[in-house]
């Protein structure tokens, strides 16, 4: 079996295969499944175990029975599209590029175009076929309103490596993020389970137990006003990982009006105050760093805070004028 092809698909575990974990299991078994597209395809419910939903770290037995549904692709006229994006960095293997504010990674309902993948179309020769039709190339991805740097794979073989190094939290991802309030220490680590939200099923949220660990390293930076510039390092890649984290700190990034506090602000008290109404997350994908995943070479890339963190501590500093 080797993934490629649509349909349910039923296996039993070896009893060689005792203590393995069913998301590192199962890559083997469908060759052409990453690790990360095993772990999506566990998460939609589309991985059984003994009839059950398991989680992506499940120890096996060994004589289970595993059933593995794969959709077929749906459609999509994919556009190239001549957009915005500064690539730092590309050779026969692989992209890294500085995604802008505002723009969708990929295509999805209600996102046909206008997303890092139209634009990467337009310029790179070939993408690696790993993510799927909409998702060619894609390795990690970046929330629309959170900008900064991602690697994008050409070929299947690079694509594999990046997600290897995702797995094993070998590489190197530094956000910079302004936040209300502050941490409670001028640096720290945040170590919780992350997953879907018991009510709100498109949030992400801090359980108690079930999700998977997310483990975050922050660092206060500067203080200004009522607010912080913070360093985040990501040791795991949950969705929303920082924006969540930040929440239950207590210090939500600044703009996020999903896991934080409405966009518009008030700055300052009586004659002296006034509103400011934020038209992005103030988090920023700065630093990049990771081994080629062909050539071995160790990379990092750096790209400066976008011009609206300055300007909001401008603002902030300068009491609205």
């Amino acid at each position: 079996m080797d993934g490629s092809r649509a349909g349910t698909f039923h296996l039993t575990v070896p009893p060689g295969q005792a203590g393995e974990r069913i998301d590192r299991y199962l890559p083997v078994e469908f060759p052409a499944l990453s690790r990360a597209a095993v772990q999506r395809l566990i998460e939609e419910g589309n991985v059984l175990l003994s009839g059950a939903i398991p989680r992506p770290s499940h120890r096996l037995s060994g004589g289970e029975e595993i059933s593995v549904t794969i959709s077929p692709p749906s459609p999509l006229d994919l556009v190239p599209e001549d957009l915005p994006i500064s690539i730092l960095h590309e050779d026969a293997h692989l992209l890294v590029v500085e995604k802008p504010v505002g723009m969708v990674v990929h295509p999805a309902p209600g996102h046909a175009g206008g997303t890092l993948v139209n634009a990467l179309l337009s310029r790179a020769d070939t993408l690696s076929g790993i993510g799927g039709v909409s998702r060619p190339g894609i390795v990690h991805r970046l929330d629309r309103d959170t900008s900064g740097i991602l690697v994008v794979a050409k070929t299947d073989a690079a694509h594999r490596g990046l997600s290897a190094q995702l797995s094993t939290h070998s590489m190197k991802r530094g956000y910079h993020g302004i936040v209300f309030g502050s941490p409670p220490a001028r640096e720290g680590v945040v170590s919780t389970r992350i997953g879907r939200h018991p009510v709100c099923r498109k949030k992400m949220a801090v359980l108690a137990e079930g999700g998977r660990l997310a483990v975050t390293h922050y660092r206060r930076l500067a203080a200004f006003g009522s607010f912080s510039l913070l360093e985040f390092r990501l040791e795991t890649g949950r969705t929303h990982q920082v924006r969540v984290h930040c929440a239950h700190l207590r210090c939500p990034i600044v703009g996020d009006d999903v896991y934080g506090r409405p966009r518009k602000i008030v700055l300052g008290k009586g004659a002296y105050g006034c509103a400011v109404t934020i038209s992005r997350y103030f988090l920023h994908a700065f630093c990049l760093g990771f081994t080629h995943p062909v050539t071995g070479e160790q990379l990092e890339f750096t790209v400066s805070d976008p011009p609206e963190f300055e300007a909001f501590r401008a603002t902030v500093e300068g009491g609205c004028l």
